[in-house]
């Protein structure tokens, strides 16, 4: 492997990191939200946690076909997931979480476009700036929800 892959392959296993770390966060919210806005909230969040999921799959194989190893344990997952935020205990707080995870991970994503385009990998940076819109997208519902 380059130099110049392996820099994606790490940039792409940090963005697998927080891609679980947000994963585990919004299913947890699913489970606890609680409130008047229990029923859009429980189905917002059960539509999210599950495009993470299937995320997770696209970015793990396309750091395998990199040829690197996808971080597959949940130390390592957990170890690039970045800080573990703390328990929301309101549906309100829930949603400025899950705002502040899509913002780091929009963050992180950029980062990762850019070592991508510097290798002139034109595959990863496509599945990176669809993941970004996904996000963004994500990240508007929620703060229009808010408005």
């Amino acid at each position: 492997m380059t130099n110049a892959a392996q820099t994606t392959t790490d940039a792409l296993s940090r963005v697998l990191g927080r891609t679980f770390g947000l994963y585990v966060q919004t299913h947890g919210y699913h489970w606890n939200v609680v409130g008047p806005e229990f029923r859009r909230l429980h189905a917002a969040f059960e539509e999210q946690y599950n495009d993470l999921w299937n995320a997770l799959d696209d970015i793990a194989e396309r750091i395998r076909s990199l040829g690197a190893h996808a971080p597959g344990s949940l130390a390592e997952l957990t170890g690039l997931a970045g800080a573990s935020p703390a328990p929301a205990q309101s549906a309100e707080a829930m949603v400025g979480a899950l705002m502040a995870g899509h913002e780091a991970l929009i963050e992180e994503l950029r980062r990762a476009i850019a070592s991508a385009q510097q290798d002139g990998d034109e595959p990863t940076v496509g599945l990176l700036s669809d993941r970004t819109a996904w996000h963004q997208k994500q990240l508007w519902m929620m703060k229009a929800a808010r408005a």
